[in-house]
């Protein structure tokens, strides 16, 4: 019998077809990384829709802590840019759909919408408008909406509680890059100062910047750490976090910085420390301690080498002279949002052949929103920081209220004063901290009031009156 050889049921070109289709997912999708984002975006998105709080903090977290940048393996899933959308379509979801999101208006939202109007105003007037109009789109529009939508959704001690253990871990994941740079050389400027991202010309790219990140968190650690009642686990993980931030300030040798933490240890140490000269004795010394292990003096610039006014002191009055000429050439709108750089030249009494950044919160957007602006901004600042100290005193004085709220409470006083003193070496007039911080201090300056009207009407409802007094027994 003869045998005959039959060919497979599946030709050459057609197998061939088979496999260029299997593998063209692997060219669509070339890093793992990115597969394993889409394999939980469902779950995501489910799970935004029913706590959109979450989603909003973590867009807030990415975008300001710059997490994928600290972290480049996050780089090719786009966290910010797949966040931005999402939050964007479960806000207005949550508003005209489920009407879960109930807005509400108090005086530090009266305070911020009329500087965020003066500076999309600003925008229009710019000396460079498509300089000024590009931040506006990517960074400053994104934040106006991001602090309506935390002071709108952050409503319990519950959400109190996820951000600011949330804010103090990004804390954490940022201070253990700075620290790991350190330690091995990596992003150093003038030798000294960490950076991170410093190739990529990241955010945190300049040790001032990344001073402000880090300074950030640790009100929130701080207060994390000594509020009682929280648990001896967020008591610890508190602790950890504030010297491990420390640390990672100390190694961005940050004047600024070094203001901004002892602006928070003071403010809790009036707390917790009842002697005022034992406070003020020990932070004098504490003072000192801070800047010999900053190693501030070892500084290329700023440092001991120089005498007199050094160069780093000298560039900020110029760049301070620079901006009040802006204020008065132009005082109603300024040069415009993000405009100050490029009109350093045209305004400054000195020039070395370079812009120099204005490294002042104050300054900054006097030069970049003129007299009107600055004056709003600063009434801003005043009643946000009044309204948190009095939600605080609220909070600490009533009974039964959550520990999660009382810390929030403290966290915004000594985060709210430890940004307007190191802010004047600092440059966060028109970025993240003093927006979240302003958002959390209406949320929490609501919460209080609730929390103060219910403790009336059950005073009220507890005490006798002449139709029903109360009955005694024996």
């Amino acid at each position: 019998m003869k045998w005959e050889r039959h060919e497979p049921p599946c030709p050459r070109q057609s197998c061939l077809g088979r496999e260029l289709l299997s593998v063209l997912p692997l060219f669509a999708l070339p890093n793992p990384v990115v597969m394993l984002g889409l394999a939980v975006a469902i779950p995501a998105a489910v799970m935004a829709t029913r706590v959109p709080f979450l989603l909003c903090l973590g867009f807030v977290i990415f975008s300001f802590f710059r997490i994928h940048e600290a972290f480049p393996v996050l780089m090719p899933l786009r966290i910010p840019q797949l966040l931005a959308i999402p939050t964007l379509g479960v806000l207005v979801w949550h508003f005209f759909g489920t009407r879960r999101l109930k807005p509400y208006w108090s005086r530090e939202l009266s305070w911020f919408a009329a500087f965020f109007g003066l500076v999309t105003v600003g925008v229009i007037f710019a000396s460079n408008k498509p300089l000024a109009l590009a931040y506006w789109t990517a960074t400053y529009v994104k934040i106006g909406i991001m602090t309506l939508a935390i002071a709108w959704l952050t409503t319990e001690p519950g959400h109190f509680a996820r951000a600011s253990r949330a804010l103090v871990l990004a804390g954490l994941a940022v201070s253990y890059v700075t620290l790991s740079n350190k330690a091995n050389g990596i992003g150093l400027v003038e030798g000294t100062r960490v950076t991170i991202g410093r190739d990529m010309q990241s955010v945190l790219g300049d040790p001032n910047d990344l001073s402000l990140v880090l300074l950030f968190p640790m009100a929130f650690a701080v207060s994390l750490a000594t509020t009682k009642g929280l648990g001896k686990l967020s008591n610890l993980f508190g602790a950890v976090a504030v010297v491990a931030v420390l640390m990672a300030i100390l190694a961005t040798q940050s004047r600024g910085g070094l203001l901004g933490i002892m602006t928070v240890f003071g403010i809790f140490g009036l707390r917790l420390v009842k002697s005022k000269l034992l406070l003020g004795a020990v932070g004098g010394v504490a003072m000192l301690v801070l800047f010999a292990a900053a190693g501030i003096s070892g500084r290329s610039s700023g440092g001991a080498a120089e005498d007199g006014i050094d160069e780093s002191a000298m560039g900020r009055i110029y760049a301070w002279g620079a901006a009040t000429q802006m204020a008065i050439t132009r005082p109603l709108t300024g040069v415009g949002l993000d405009n100050f750089l490029s009109n350093y030249y045209f305004y400054s009494s000195h020039w070395d052949g370079k812009n120099h950044a204005v490294h002042s919160t104050w300054f900054g957007v006097l030069g970049e929103t003129g007299f009107p602006g600055l004056a709003v901004f600063i009434g801003m600042i005043v009643v946000s920081l009044r309204s948190a100290l009095k939600a605080s005193r609220i909070l600490d004085r009533t009974p039964g209220v959550s520990p999660n709220a009382r810390a929030m409470g403290r966290a915004l006083v000594a985060g709210l004063a430890a940004c307007c003193v190191a802010g004047t070496f600092l440059t966060q007039g028109f970025t993240w901290p003093f927006y979240i911080q302003i958002a959390l201090t209406a949320a929490i300056a609501r919460y209080a009031n609730q929390v103060m009207q219910n403790a009336t009407e059950s005073a009220t409802a507890a005490a006798p009156t002449s139709e029903n007094p109360a009955v005694s027994t024996r």
